[in-house]
């Protein structure tokens, strides 16, 4: 069975090690790909610019995408990404340190399937990713195709 692939879209280092090291921690060694901004993650997605020549085919199986993003903001991506009917079903989890309710309103009209806030405390934050990663990696069951 073909391991599944994350596509973090998060412009803060520290966040991407920590999510890393707690997805580790849970045995969930799938491949994490990183992306530092707005416009990074759509070329990824839709195999544009630097990602033209991106092995395989398969989108990711989840992406953990922040709203406060350089360049094309995280709200504005996952417009895109719905708009589009190659990942229009993809799951996407807001991921982020927002706690505005106008951007959880605006996250699930257009189209987020989860918002997190990423909490303050380390340990809370690793166990809150752990648990996504488990949820959306090996118990959620996506459609085919």
């Amino acid at each position: 069975m073909k391991a599944k692939t994350i596509l973090l879209v998060e412009d803060d280092p520290q966040d991407e090690k920590l999510i890393l090291r707690a997805l580790r921690k849970v045995n969930l060694t799938n491949q994490l790909d990183v992306v530092r901004d707005g416009q990074q993650a759509l070329d990824y997605l839709f195999r544009e610019g630097d990602f033209a020549a991106r092995p395989g085919s398969d989108a990711p199986a989840a992406i953990l995408l922040d709203l406060n993003l350089p360049r094309i903001g995280g709200l504005e991506v996952l417009e895109r990404l719905r708009a589009d009917e190659r990942t229009r079903l993809v799951p996407v989890v807001i991921l982020t340190s927002s706690d505005e309710e106008r951007d959880r309103h605006k996250s699930y009209e257009n189209g987020a399937n989860s918002f997190v806030r990423k909490p303050l405390d380390f340990a809370e934050f690793a166990e809150t990713v752990a648990r996504l990663g488990v949820y959306w990696l090996a118990t959620n069951e996506p459609p085919q195709g």
